[in-house]
């Protein structure tokens, strides 16, 4: 970290992101199935391209002061020990994932911004952690960057989650009013007992038979927590009153599935998340290697100075007169498509010429038709 990039954040007020990384990775993935991003090497770029821009544009516009991307660890987790079934269902990852990963961490690291992993824990606990360690430590915002419900169990006043940008829709903050009207509930911690009442497919969490996500929000409405529906078991009826009487043990290990663990032994170490420059010229080889030929001017500007629009502290690299100037996300994606059609499609043939038109007979036939045209 350089001195300036210290003073910088240690003079305005605390900002922090942390960063899910396999949960935008997986997003940009799929958002690319479609019209997959494939450079002259036979690479599939979509993913590295997808978390990259979300990246950029999260610096540019949110000027955070400090920065973390959180990783699943490899190995499995104490969810695994809990429930050998957790996540059983789920299918190998893609090639094309795995291929563009260490490509990920790459250009994570030529921005220097720390990766955080824990052997044994996953990504969620690991940023719920130490979201709620900065909060205790007085930083005045921290955005849980990530599309996972799952983390509307964390959120306070000072924490929140940020959804980025996807897809033509704007990113999106969820405070705690949002949580409590999404999810009709009067206390942020109820949203765990609603995932652990209705389960959740993705990642092979049982539930409680026959409860969705209606039935649930309802239950909690009524009786409050997991437990005490269960408590209260004798005022249900029919096969509802049978399921959770017989599931009873299951709803509970549902939600303590469900529950993000926040003490993960992990430090907070503020000075180690500050916003550094990023190394220019490390960025620069991994995009001319990616072929990211508008990503790099979006990023890169001139090549003087800092990179464009991301700066340590808050303060923006001016985009009038006299700075550098960077394509809109959606512009540079427009671009992307343009450079990218002619290697897609093939050279353009040309097109056919005309023929010559014919003459108009001298005399036309009475019986010509009229009406032809």
């Amino acid at each position: 970290m350089t001195d300036s990039a210290e003073t910088t954040a240690a003079a305005l007020p605390h900002k922090l992101f942390l960063l899910d990384a396999f949960a935008l990775i997986y997003r940009a993935h799929f958002a690319f199935s479609k019209n997959p991003r494939v450079n002259s090497k036979g690479l599939n770029t979509g993913a590295i391209l997808g978390f990259t821009n979300t990246l950029v544009e999260v610096l540019q516009k949110e000027k955070p002061t400090h920065i973390g991307v959180a990783f699943d660890a490899a190995k499995k987790t104490f969810r695994h020990e809990q429930y050998p079934e957790y996540k059983a269902q789920r299918q190998a990852m893609p090639e094309d994932i795995g291929l563009a990963i260490p490509y990920i961490k790459q250009i994570i690291k030529a921005f220097h911004i720390p990766i955080l992993m824990v052997e044994g824990f996953e990504a969620d606990d690991v940023i719920g952690t130490l979201a709620g360690r900065a909060e205790q430590q007085g930083f005045g915002e921290v955005f849980m960057m990530t599309p996972d419900k799952d983390y509307c169990q964390l959120v306070t006043d000072c924490v929140k989650i940020y959804r980025p940008a996807f897809m033509g829709n704007a990113a999106e903050i969820l405070d705690v009013a949002h949580v409590l009207q999404r999810f009709e509930i009067e206390r942020v911690e109820q949203v765990i007992d609603i995932l652990g009442l209705q389960g959740d497919a993705s990642d092979n969490i049982p539930g409680i038979p026959g409860i969705g996500e209606k039935t649930a929000k309802k239950l909690i409405q009524e009786y409050g927590s997991v437990e005490g529906l269960i408590a209260n078991v004798d005022k249900l009826k029919g096969k509802q009153q049978q399921n959770v009487r017989e599931f009873a043990e299951q709803g509970l290990m549902s939600k303590e599935l469900a529950t993000i663990h926040l003490d993960v032994p992990i430090e907070f170490e503020a000075d180690k998340l500050i916003l550094d420059q990023p190394d220019m010229e490390e960025l620069r080889r991994l995009f001319d290697e990616l072929e990211f030929r508008q990503l790099a001017a979006r990023v890169l500007g001139d090549g003087a100075g800092s990179a464009a629009g991301v700066t340590t502290g808050g303060t923006p690299t001016p985009r009038g007169p006299g700075g550098p100037k960077w394509p809109t996300p959606a512009r540079a994606a427009c671009l992307a498509r343009r450079l990218m059609r002619p290697w897609l499609s093939g050279p353009r043939r040309a097109a056919p010429a005309r023929p010559a038109r014919l003459p108009a007979p001298a005399v036309r036939s009475k019986t010509w038709p009229t009406n032809i045209t």
